[in-house]
């Protein structure tokens, strides 16, 4: 199994629902000579249907899709049901799965060898055996704490061929980045309202960079205005729109930032709205989500889609 899988077990991030279908009280689980459970459904005339045709893995027809690769969306809970990883929600899009020769038993790659193109399936391990067959790791503290128990959760998608898994992987990349980009101007319209009452509230007459960035100058500077490259140095406060700070010069013993304008090493607001202040100025930083820390956020204090407010002023441009 990849090591990106295990890597991306260990993000503690909220998931979707279950992959398996609720239809009434599940089924029990079936278990494998190997030893690990397994329910799985097929989707039939609309309905999903427990299968009664699983088979041990390594039969003719898993031979015939060794080399290939399995498209799937995959969930990992805890045996205490705390959502690990969500392929659907962390990713967006499916995983593409190998299936390579059955050299071992009772891990991840066996239950992907019972599952046919529509299954949904729910797989429960042993913690210990499965990351040492699988994943070859230490069972990390989360599922070790949720009772050692490994939950897998998959929704079979379709079988590919190695030409096919390459050509999936450009076709979902360029859907996930069309569907990125619907979203960012979705979000970045409801930001620029926000950010609009707030100023409305605050009666603050604002001004606007092209990329979305929004500023007031409190106080001009008499200075020249920082062109790309040229070093500045600022002194400034961060705060969420609700009036949490979450950073400060004063925090870090009162000295200013220094940085290079407009190649990155700042948020890309910093980057929009520091070049049009002369030296000296003081400014008010209205910043879209999209602008600052964007859906991953920043830390404990600055949460995925945050806009953000900068008083901030311009002490000096090298």
């Amino acid at each position: 199994m990849p090591r990106l899988i295990y890597c991306l077990l260990l993000l503690l991030l909220p998931g979707l629902a279950a992959a398996t279908p609720q239809q009434g009280t599940p089924a029990p689980f079936g278990r494998t000579p190997s030893g690990f459970e397994y329910r799985i459904y097929r989707l039939q005339s609309g309905r999903y249907t427990l299968r009664t045709d699983v088979v041990a893995a390594g039969d003719t027809a898993y031979a015939r899709r060794i080399g290939k690769v399995l498209s799937a969306h995959v969930q990992y809970r805890t045996g205490k049901d705390s959502v690990l990883f969500s392929s659907r929600r962390q990713l967006r899009t499916a995983l593409l799965l190998p299936l390579p020769e059955l050299k071992t038993k009772g891990g991840i790659e066996e239950a992907m060898a019972l599952l046919q193109p529509g299954d949904s399936a729910t797989f429960r391990f042993q913690a210990d055996s499965v990351f040492q067959k699988s994943f070859r790791q230490p069972v990390p503290p989360p599922v070790r704490a949720g009772g050692n128990v490994l939950v897998m959760l998959v929704k079979a998608n379709k079988i590919l061929t190695a030409e096919g898994a390459r050509a999936e992987q450009v076709r979902l990349a360029e859907e996930a980045k069309k569907k990125e980009a619907a979203e960012a101007t979705q979000r970045l319209t409801k930001d620029i309202a926000a950010i609009q009452a707030y100023a409305v509230r605050n009666k603050l007459t604002l001004l606007k960079t092209p990329g979305g960035t929004h500023y007031v100058i409190t106080k001009a500077g008499t200075g020249t205005k920082p062109v790309k490259g040229q070093t500045v140095s600022v002194l400034y406060k961060g705060a969420l729109l609700s009036g949490k700070v979450f950073d400060s010069s004063e925090k870090n013993g009162g000295q200013p930032i220094q940085f290079p304008i407009g190649v990155g090493q700042v948020i890309p607001g910093w980057d929009q709205a520091i070049p049009l202040l002369p030296k000296g100025s003081k400014a008010i930083l209205l910043i879209p989500s999209a602008q600052a820390y964007g859906p991953r956020g920043a830390g404990p204090d600055i949460p995925p889609h945050s806009i953000l407010r900068f008083d901030v002023e311009l002490l000096d441009v090298k």
